[in-house]
């Protein structure tokens, strides 16, 4: 019976404080512009126990030709290292029917498939709506930091706070 279990966190607003233009969180192009977000160092280390730490993240800024590879994979290592994360993915692709690009759910299945993980007892941590449609696609737990972008969600979560603080009466 399969009872590993992982914590899937997107990257920019969630690992990292993501700039807002126009209402929506922008991805850094450089290690340089880092910030990691408020607690959740602390967050992974806690949790780091219990479940296997993923980090899944669109990153179309490349197939847009705004940022290069090179620049994204250092800034993911860095984070993959920084919070001892046992695997990441990252979708580079600007194409809505990508099976890997968020809300489409590739990227936790690879996951699922390279870790033995139950879906089910797993979570999804993200900022936007899209997090929330890969997660529930997944059947994952969904939970929401809403920061009140300027977007419709179109996929509800099944929990919404305001900060990591709430997470932690959340997965147990």
């Amino acid at each position: 019976m399969v009872t590993n279990k992982a914590i899937f966190f997107d990257r920019d607003g969630v690992l990292i404080d993501a700039p807002i233009v126009k209402g929506l969180p922008k991805s850094v192009k450089l290690l340089s512009q880092v910030k990691i977000c408020k607690g959740i160092e602390k967050f992974c280390k806690f949790y780091k126990k219990k479940y296997f730490l993923i980090m899944v993240t669109n990153q179309p800024d490349f197939s847009r030709k705004k940022n290069t590879k090179k620049n994204i994979n250092e800034i993911n290592n860095y984070l993959k290292k920084k919070f001892k994360l046992d695997c990441l993915y990252t979708c580079f692709c600007a194409d809505n029917k990508c099976k890997n690009r968020k809300p489409n759910p590739g990227m936790i299945l690879k996951g699922q498939k390279k870790f033995k993980l139950d879906l089910s007892k797993s979570y999804v941590i993200g900022d936007r709506w899209k997090d929330i449609g890969a997660g529930k696609k997944a059947k994952c737990k969904t939970i929401l930091i809403d920061k009140n972008y300027n977007e419709e969600m179109k996929f509800k979560p099944n929990f919404k706070v305001k900060n990591l603080k709430k997470i932690y009466n959340i997965i147990k």
